[in-house]
C-alpha cells in the first residue's frame, strides 16, 4: 500500500512590509491581518474566513504535481494501475472537490486606515502617510524564565538612585530630587543632633514670598474731632487709598514614613509668617484712634500659622485607610469653599478615612487665638480668646449622585467673651462692638450644614447650605436674650468647554427683619474666607466698607468675606446675627489661553436681604436694598507652568446701586469705586 501524498498547504498571504518597524499605532491592524490569513496547525477554525479552504486550493488543483517518472508512478498507483516505464502522460483530472460553504459571520467594522502596502478593495482614497519608527540600540526584554521566582531585597528607591549616580542634588533646585524638599530621606549619621531613629525620616522646607500692591477707593469717613482738610464738613471725604504688603512664609516639617503610598507615621510641622505692611489714606482717625497721628502707617508682625504634631494611629485596610490625630495650631476648612470657617487655629483633630478613601471624617475642637490687627496673623503672645469650636463632619463620594461628593457637618460655636474688653493695635475697641447698647455679648450657636462638590454630567457643581440655631445672651437692640434662627445657601455651576470654563453663582444669607424682637435672623459665619464668585478679585469680597453714621469702628462687610455682618473685625470681632443679610447673583468665565496664562472675568449683582437693621442703626425710614454691580477681571501668569512663580493683576469696580448710595457718599459724588490688585508669589 502506497502512502498518500501529503500536499503542501499554500495560501497566498500579502506580505506586510517592515513589520519590525511598524509604529505602535499600526499594531492592531497587523494582528488582524495575521489572524485573518494564518491557518492553525492543530485544529481548524470554526469562525468564518474571508476565503474558504476550497477556494484556497483551487488554483493548484489543475496543475501537475511534477514531471518526474517517480511522481507519475505515484499518481498511477493511486488509481490501482501500475505506470508503464517511460510514460509521460498526466493522469486524468480528478473531479473538483466539493465547495465548503461556511456561514458568514457579521462583518467586522471597517477600518478606513490601511496597513502599509495594502489597499482595501473598493477604497479609492489616498493612503495615509507612511509611519516609521526607529529605535536604535533597543534590546528585547528577557523572557519570564530569566527572572527568579524568589524575592530579592534591594535598597529603597531613593538610595538606589543615589548609588547609581543618577542624582546630582542642588539645595536650591525644587524640581529635581532634593533632600530639603522631602524627596530623599535624611541620613541620621549626618544630623546626630536630631532626635530621630531609623532611615525613613524626611525633612521638608517651604518658603513663600507674597507681594501685594493695592490702590483702591472706598467711602472714608471724616473724623469727628479733626480732619486732614480744615475746611472739610462732609461726613465722607476723599476715597483714594493705597496698601502695600510683603509677607514671607517659611515652613519646616519632619516626617516619618513612606508618604508616597500611605499616610506619614509622625509629622512635626512649624510655619512662621512675617508681614510688613504700609497704608496711606486721606483722612485722620482711620488708621489710628488718636487724631494727632498721621494718615499713613507702616507696621510689621511675626505670626505662628502652624505648629502641630500629626500622629498616625493605625491603618484599617490594605489600601491604607487610616485613623490619625493632630494637635496644635493647624489649618482647618469646614466646607469646600470656606463659607463658614477657614482658618489656622489651635486645636485637636481626629480624622481618617474608610472604603478606599471614599468615606472621610473629621472630629475636632478648636480654641481661637487672638490675631494681629493689621496683618491678620496669629498672635501667640496673647491669651487665647474665650471662643471655642467643636466640629464634626463626614464626606462621602458618589453620594446621592455619582461623581458628587457630599459632606454633612455640625459645628458648635461657644462664645464666652461677655466680660472681655479688647482694644486692637490701633486703639479701636473691637469687643464688644460699638453698636446698640455697647454691652458685652456671649452666645451659643450650632451650625447644621450640607455641602456638595463634584459634577452632574458635564456640569461642575459646588453648593453649601447652613442653618444657624442658638441663643444670643444679649441682643444689643433690646439688651435681652434672643433666639438665633438664620440660614445661608450658595451654589456655583460651571461648564468646561476645551480651554474655557463658564460659571454661574448665587448666594443667599438671611437678614434680620425686626431687630427689636426676640429672634435674630441675620446669618453670620465664624471666620469666612470664601473662594467664590471671583474670590478676592471681587471688589465686595476684597474691600472693607466702613459703616460710618450707624456704628463706630464697624464695617458693613469684612475683608476677604462676602457676608454683610456689621462686625468690628472678622479677625477679632464676634459673630453678629443682627445684620441685613445678602443676596448675590453672578456670572463669570475663565480662559486658559496657554498653560501659563489665564484670563478671568466676573460680574455680580448684590443686594441687602433686609435693611431693617440698617434703618434702625441709621434712624432712617427706608433704605433701598440694591448694593450695585461688582465687575472684575484678572490675568494670571505662571511662567514655568507651576505654582513656583505666579504673577497676578486684577481690577474690580463697584457700580453703586441706590441702597449703597443712600448709605454712603463721598466728596466727589463718585458712584463707582475701584480696586486694583497686583500680586507676585514666589514659592520654594
Amino acid at each position: 500500500m502506497v502512502a498518500p501524498v501529503i500536499l503542501p498547504m499554500v495560501i497566498p498571504v500579502v506580505a506586510l512590509a517592515d513589520t519590525a518597524n511598524t509604529a505602535q499605532a499600526a499594531q492592531p491592524r497587523f494582528d488582524q491581518a495575521f489572524a485573518t490569513f494564518a491557518l492553525p496547525t492543530a485544529a481548524p477554525r470554526t469562525e468564518a474566513l474571508p476565503i474558504t479552504f476550497a477556494e484556497a486550493f483551487r488554483p493548484y488543483q489543475h496543475r501537475p504535481l511534477a514531471s518526474s517518472a517517480s511522481t507519475l508512478a505515484l499518481a498511477s498507483a493511486q488509481d490501482g494501475q501500475p505506470a508503464a516505464e517511460g510514460e509521460g502522460e498526466l493522469p486524468p483530472e480528478p473531479a473538483a472537490a466539493p465547495r465548503i460553504e461556511v456561514e458568514p459571520a457579521e462583518p467586522p467594522m471597517v477600518d478606513n486606515e490601511s496597513i502599509d502596502g495594502r489597499r482595501r478593495p473598493g477604497y479609492v482614497e489616498e493612503l495615509p502617510d507612511r509611519i516609521t519608527q526607529t529605535n536604535e540600540g533597543a534590546v528585547r526584554a528577557p523572557p519570564p524564565e530569566a527572572f527568579p521566582t524568589d524575592q530579592i531585597p534591594v535598597p529603597d528607591r531613593w538610595r538606589l538612585i543615589e548609588s547609581l549616580g543618577l542624582v546630582k542634588e542642588r539645595w536650591w533646585d525644587p524640581y529635581n530630587q532634593n533632600t530639603y524638599k522631602g524627596d530623599r530621606p535624611i541620613n541620621p549619621d549626618k544630623v546626630p543632633w536630631l532626635p530621630i531613629k531609623g532611615k525613613d525620616w524626611f525633612f521638608v522646607v517651604n518658603a513663600i514670598s507674597d507681594t501685594i500692591l493695592e490702590p483702591r477707593t472706598f467711602p472714608i469717613p471724616v473724623g469727628v474731632q479733626t480732619t486732614a482738610d480744615p475746611d472739610r464738613l462732609d461726613v465722607f471725604g476723599n476715597t483714594s487709598s493705597i496698601v502695600a504688603a510683603q509677607t514671607f512664609i517659611t515652613g519646616f516639617a519632619l516626617i516619618k514614613g513612606n508618604t508616597a503610598f500611605k499616610p506619614p507615621d509622625v509629622e512635626y510641622r512649624l510655619t512662621l509668617a512675617y508681614n510688613i505692611n504700609h497704608v496711606d489714606v486721606p483722612e485722620r482717625r482711620v488708621l489710628f484712634v488718636e487724631p494727632t497721628k498721621p494718615t499713613h502707617r507702616t507696621d510689621h508682625f511675626l505670626g505662628v500659622q502652624e505648629a502641630f504634631i500629626d500622629y498616625h494611629i493605625r491603618n484599617v485596610s490594605d489600601r491604607y485607610d487610616f485613623d490619625s490625630f493632630r494637635i496644635g495650631i493647624q489649618p482647618f476648612q469646614s466646607d469646600f469653599r470656606g463659607f463658614l470657617f477657614n482658618d489656622n487655629q489651635l486645636g485637636i483633630r481626629f480624622f481618617g478615612n474608610r472604603d478606599n478613601n471614599r468615606l472621610q471624617y473629621n472630629l475636632g475642637a478648636f480654641w481661637r487665638l487672638e490675631k494681629d490687627t493689621n496683618s491678620g496673623l496669629n498672635s501667640v503672645v496673647q491669651t487665647p480668646r474665650s471662643d471655642f469650636l467643636v466640629v464634626a463632619n463626614v464626606y462621602r463620594q458618589d453620594f446621592l449622585i455619582r461623581a458628587l461628593t457630599s459632606q454633612f457637618t455640625v459645628v458648635y460655636n461657644m462664645n464666652r467673651e461677655k466680660k472681655d474688653v479688647e482694644i486692637d493695635t490701633n486703639g479701636f475697641p473691637v469687643r464688644p462692638a460699638l453698636l446698640g447698647d455697647l454691652r458685652g455679648r456671649e452666645y451659643d450657636v450650632v451650625y447644621l450644614g450640607y455641602n456638595a462638590d463634584g459634577r452632574i454630567g458635564r456640569l461642575n457643581l459646588t453648593a453649601s447650605f447652613y442653618g444657624a440655631l442658638g441663643e444670643d445672651r444679649n441682643n444689643f437692640f433690646t439688651s435681652e436674650k434672643a433666639d438665633i434662627r438664620a440660614f445661608f445657601g450658595a451654589a456655583e455651576l460651571s461648564y468646561d468647554h476645551d480651554w474655557k470654563r463658564f460659571r454661574l453663582s448665587a448666594a443667599y444669607a438671611s437678614g434680620d427683619g425686626d431687630p427689636y424682637d426676640d429672634v435674630e435672623t441675620g446669618f453670620d459665619a465664624i471666620f469666612e474666607n470664601p473662594v467664590f464668585a471671583g474670590a478676592d478679585t471681587s471688589y465686595w469680597i476684597r474691600q472693607t466698607i466702613p459703616f460710618a453714621g450707624g456704628g463706630r469702628v464697624i464695617s458693613v462687610n469684612g475683608r476677604n468675606g462676602i457676608l454683610n455682618s456689621l462686625r468690628s473685625s472678622k479677625e477679632q470681632g464676634q459673630s453678629n446675627f443682627n445684620n441685613p443679610g445678602l443676596m448675590l447673583v453672578g456670572a463669570g468665565a475663565d480662559f486658559d489661553i496657554t498653560p501659563e496664562f489665564r484670563l478671568s472675568a466676573n460680574a455680580n449683582h448684590l443686594w441687602f436681604e433686609n435693611t431693617a437693621t440698617l434703618q434702625a442703626l441709621r434712624n432712617e425710614g427706608s433704605i433701598p436694598k440694591d448694593i450695585g454691580w461688582d465687575l472684575s477681571a484678572a490675568a494670571i501668569w505662571r511662567p514655568k507652568s507651576t505654582q513656583n512663580i505666579v504673577v497676578r493683576l486684577s481690577g474690580a469696580a463697584l457700580v453703586a446701586g441706590k441702597g449703597f448710595r443712600d448709605l454712603f457718599d463721598n466728596l466727589g459724588q463718585d458712584k463707582t469705586y475701584y480696586s486694583v490688585l497686583a500680586n507676585v508669589t514666589l514659592a520654594y
